[in-house]
Order: structure tokens, then C-alpha cells, then sequence
């Protein structure tokens, strides 16, 4: 959108770095996160779930046993075999390429 308005080509090949360098953390992360899903290394080891109000020291143990904890080595939901994690490399990556491309395209139209 900077670009088309005509923004300076700085601030768009900045722009075009951010958008490449956050894209390649959430694939390392989603990459991550897809291993640990699949096995091929551990994870954390203390996958939590949401902290709560577990209101007054009489209930404690009631509420503990009612918070469900979702494993992190557990995938919660797939689709043609790829879990969400998955998903979120791919569109990651997606985006890298994306980016590279604009600047490719930027310097090639400098």
C-alpha cells in the first residue's frame, strides 16, 4: 500500500525487511511447535493452560480439577494431515516469499 501511494523506496524495503524477518520467526516457530507435535524433539515441559481466578482457598482443589490443561505435544486438530502448526509454516514461508519478491522487485525498479 506505501509503495502504491508513493511512499518513499526506503521506507518500502524496510518495510518489505520487517514483514521478511517476521515471517521467517513464525516459520522457525511454527516449525518448532509442528516437531514437538510430531515427535521428532521434546518441548516444553510444563505445557499450561489459561491461568484463572481460582477464587477462595476452600474451592482450590475443586477449580484445579476443573481447568482442562491442553498438551502442547498434542495435536488438537488436523486437516489433510497437517495440524495447525503446519498451516502456520506454510503461510509463513508464503509471506517470506512475498516479501523477497517486493524487494526483488523494488531494487530491479530502482
Amino acid at each position: 500500500f506505501a509503495a502504491a501511494r508513493g511512499a518513499p523506496r526506503p521506507v518500502v524495503m524496510a518495510g518489505f525487511a520487517v514483514l521478511l524477518l517476521a515471517a521467517l520467526a513464525n516459520a522457525w516457530l511454527g516449525g518448532y511447535h509442528a516437531g514437538v507435535e510430531w515427535q521428532f524433539w521434546q518441548g516444553p515441559t510444563d505445557c499450561a493452560g489459561s491461568v484463572v481466578d481460582l477464587g477462595s482457598a476452600g474451592t482450590l482443589l475443586q477449580r484445579l480439577d476443573s481447568v482442562k490443561v491442553i498438551r502442547c505435544d498434542e495435536v488438537q486438530w488436523r486437516f489433510l494431515g497437517l495440524s495447525l502448526a503446519g498451516y502456520s509454516v506454510l503461510i509463513s514461508l508464503a509471506m517470506a516469499v512475498i516479501a523477497v519478491w517486493g524487494i526483488v522487485s523494488a531494487r530491479r525498479a530502482a
